[in-house]
């Protein structure tokens, strides 16, 4: 049933992006390459051999994206900064300064303009130059990324009051170093995924450590890490295997990264447990999960002063025996996941509309984690059109989400924040190239001027800011 009310006095509304995603001006200006520029450069790594190359354009755009930013009347904007553009062979002996020209006025003119940055300091596009050093195998990086961190702490803290160190860790993990789908294209399902997660997580608290003994007491700040969840329920909910499998795919998707975080510093027991037992089935001295010493997990624990998470999505879950070798992943979790064909599709084959799931994730976290402030950073609907202006399918999903969301503050008692909707304009969605529009903002792509143009689902998503949620008529 459909649920009338506002949210609080104080919440607040927003819209994401990424930095490959809409920024383009790939190696303008002294930026130094990616491992995302490279990637989409090889033919056949992405669909219509799209690339970001240029993508929204938002490099030189800075007052036509704050004007629309201004449109849609948001109180954040969420984006992510360019390592590379930063520092060109990834480390601070290199400054761009045309980089941070870049930053300091998109950072300005959102201040002026009453709009609260959200920045995330990684969003998957490493620099090239550190992958050739053994990117996020290598625990050289965390000394990398700190010192990363901390010129942006330093150069744009004054004004940027929340910061998350890592967009959906789990996806850099596994599509990264299990399937290979994504940069750098390592396909070890087994134990990459695990040695990188281990490497972010020290990477994340050093960064958080970093912020809290330098910077926190002059700037006031919040910091996190921002991990994706689907929700999942299972699918004979009498059935406590089914349960138990329910859960063990929360601790493996999102637990891998937020238990240590927000509750002991070490991975989710369930993880330990079956990770550690197949790798003994598996006849291997260790198990494929590494372990954190006692140092590291005080290190760790409590690194995050709010609980971010992007989310677009609900899953069926069942308990299932799943085969030994070869190693993976997803094969630890001894789960099947599906659909329910009645959900409705979106232009992501898995990406199907379930808003009830997102009530039922807040109250998952407000239990599991001991009830903290939780921000969404992502949510949004892709579809598959060149031209989506009259976008009812979206403007339902936000409807229903945001609405879910609502009975989870007013009924369930979730103390969530805000909501920062995914994506102020169509953009480069990664292996698809701009086949999925996620935007509020339709964008031509075959016009060099790239115009913006805002579809309905804007005017919609603008009047939910203004009432601040859904007042009864």
């Amino acid at each position: 049933t459909y649920f009338y009310g506002t949210f609080p006095e104080d919440f607040t509304w927003g819209v994401s992006s990424s930095a490959y995603q809409v920024e383009g001006g790939w190696d303008a200006d002294g930026k130094g390459p990616s491992i995302w520029d490279n990637f989409t450069h090889v033919p056949g790594n992405i669909k219509n051999n799209d690339t970001g190359d240029i993508a929204c354009d938002s490099y030189n755009k800075v007052e036509e994206d704050i004007y629309l930013l201004r449109a849609l009347g948001v109180k954040n904007y969420h984006f992510s900064l360019s390592w590379s553009r930063i520092f060109p062979s990834g480390r601070n002996n290199s400054i761009n300064s045309h980089g941070v020209d870049y930053y300091n006025r998109l950072i300005d003119g959102l201040v002026a303009n009453n709009i609260t940055p959200i920045v995330t300091l990684y969003h998957w596009d490493l620099p090239q130059a550190l992958q050739d050093i053994g990117g996020w195998e290598s625990s050289t990086l965390i000394d990398l990324f700190d010192s990363f961190a901390d010129f942006c702490f330093q150069t744009f803290g004054d004004r940027v009051k929340f910061w998350i160190t890592f967009n959906e860790p789990q996806v850099i993990a596994w599509v990264g170093y299990g399937t290979g789908a994504f940069p750098p294209s390592v396909n070890d399902p087994g134990s990459a995924p695990y040695r990188v997660a281990h490497i972010l997580l020290k990477a994340h608290a050093r960064v958080y450590h970093t912020y809290d003994d330098k910077y926190r007491t002059s700037q006031g700040g919040v910091i996190a890490l921002c991990p994706n969840i689907d929700w999942v329920e299972p699918k004979t909910p009498s059935d406590p295997r089914d349960i138990e499998a329910a859960d063990r795919y929360l601790q493996f998707l999102v637990g891998w990264f937020t238990h240590p975080v927000f509750k002991n510093g070490d991975y989710p027991e369930v993880m330990k447990w079956k990770v550690g037992n197949r790798s003994e089935l598996q006849n291997l001295p260790l198990s494929r999960l590494p372990v954190f010493t006692a140092e590291e997990r005080e290190y760790i624990s409590g690194t995050a002063d709010v609980f971010c998470f992007n989310t677009y999505t609900s899953k069926i879950v069942t308990h299932a025996t799943t085969r030994l070798s070869p190693f993976s992943y997803e094969y630890d979790q001894e789960v099947l996941t599906k659909v329910d064909s009645s959900w409705p599709s979106s232009a992501i084959a898995d990406h199907r509309a379930v808003a009830w799931g997102l009530r039922r994730l807040l109250n998952w976290i407000k239990e599991e984690y001991g009830n903290p402030p939780i921000y969404i950073i992502k949510n949004g609907v892709g579809i598959k059109t060149k031209s989506d202006v009259d976008d009812n399918t979206r403007i339902f999903y936000y409807k229903t989400y945001i609405d879910e969301a609502l009975k989870a503050v007013v009924l369930d008692g979730v103390d969530l924040r805000g909501y920062t909707a995914w994506t102020l304009m169509d953009n480069f969605e990664w292996a698809v190239g701009f086949d999925e529009r996620f935007g509020f903002y339709h964008v031509n792509f075959t016009d060099p001027n790239l115009p913006r143009r805002p579809k309905a689902s804007a005017r919609y998503y603008s009047q939910i800011i203004n009432c601040n949620g859904f007042p009864d008529p």
